[in-house]
């Protein structure tokens, strides 16, 4: 079972960065998935950017997102980054780190949170105006 840990959480102002880091020590390369998700209060959670992690290692990012969040993994590190620009009041949430480990991702369900079976405690971002 993998056990993602999140950080780089913060407050910032609109049209700031923030890099937000997971470590998933356990997490075996070779199949699978890794992504983020994020939930605003009385907001169901969703898709934020994920990868397959197989040779393939396509990414999806979520429209909102796209061109302003990028996704990168250091293997030797076992750390899942997601590098934040841009940042809008909207992106204001609680930030989890999700990891489905052994079985193989369909492109299609990348940023679906019930694909995945392991998941963080989350990291706090706020983007104020």
């Amino acid at each position: 079972q993998v056990q993602p840990v999140e950080s780089g959480g913060g407050s910032v102002q609109a049209g700031g960065s923030l890099r937000l880091s997971c470590v998933t020590d356990g997490f075996t390369w070779g199949t699978g998935c890794l992504g983020w998700f994020r939930q605003a209060p009385g907001k169901a959670r969703e898709g934020v950017a994920s990868m397959k992690c197989d040779s393939d290692r396509y990414k999806d990012y979520a429209r909102p997102v796209e061109g302003r969040f990028i996704l990168s993994r250091d293997d030797a590190k076992n750390t899942l980054y997601l590098q934040m620009n841009a940042l809008k009041p909207e992106d204001t949430a609680m930030y989890y780190c999700a990891a489905r480990s052994g079985r193989y991702c369909y492109t299609a369900d990348l940023l679906q949170p019930s694909n995945y079976n392991d998941w963080g405690r989350g990291t706090q971002v706020t983007v104020s105006s």
